[in-house]
């Protein structure tokens, strides 16, 4: 991925260390949500229910020194607005060890797990432009598939509703299917597991 030169309104960079006070400007003395500062896929979950907080915030901090950054960072004429976390999917080991979203096969793939909006800037279409950032990242190191694992606005328990609090914070399978993500099956009543395969030309909104 070109950082930085992704038609839009935002421009999109991995999050490295050199951009770490955007991290913590983004997610606030909260770490986003609850004190998770995007760990809560990462790590095994009595872990993180031990580690949540400052814990969780000093290992977010290292992994920005890693090679591979632990997510994307958007920003609107030089001011940090929003997160994506993306990765090779063996790197979050709660995702691996959950039974919601098990691995559907042996493909090797790279996983989206988290959106994070800063409030201004929600309904801007700052997931789509994400999305896009994310999946050029993958590519670039070598991804052929990125999965996700969104939310379904269309099932029958959500259509029609409005999205509480963090509800969305794995995304929005409208915005998954807009950029060429396919349903590979569900996850639960309002989750599916969706599939984008690398180098098909990603659809632009």
């Amino acid at each position: 991925m070109n950082a930085g030169l992704l038609a839009g309104k935002y421009e999109i960079h991995p999050a490295t260390s050199e951009r770490w006070n955007d991290v913590e400007q983004l997610f606030g003395s909260n770490g986003a949500y609850a004190g998770c500062w995007c760990m809560f896929w990462r790590m095994p979950f009595k872990e993180y229910n031990h580690t949540h907080g400052a814990g969780t915030r000093a290992l977010m901090q290292e992994l920005t020194d890693h090679e591979l950054s632990p997510g994307l960072l958007a920003y609107e004429d030089g001011e940090v607005a929003g997160w994506c976390s993306i990765g090779p999917r063996e790197d979050y080991a709660g995702l691996e060890r959950s039974k919601m979203f098990k691995r559907v096969d042996d493909t090797p793939v790279w996983s989206i797990v988290c959106f994070y909006v800063e409030r201004k800037h929600r309904r801007t279409g700052m997931m789509a432009q994400l999305l896009h950032g994310a999946v050029d990242y993958a590519a670039a190191h070598g991804a052929q598939v990125v999965e996700a694992y969104p939310l379904d606005m269309d099932c029958e328990l959500l259509k029609g509703k409005k999205l509480t609090r963090y509800q969305g914070f794995m995304g929005i399978a409208s915005v998954f299917s807009e950029a060429g993500f396919v349903k590979v099956q569900d996850a639960t009543e309002t989750q599916v597991i969706m599939r984008y395969q690398i180098p098909a030309p990603l659809k632009k909104g």
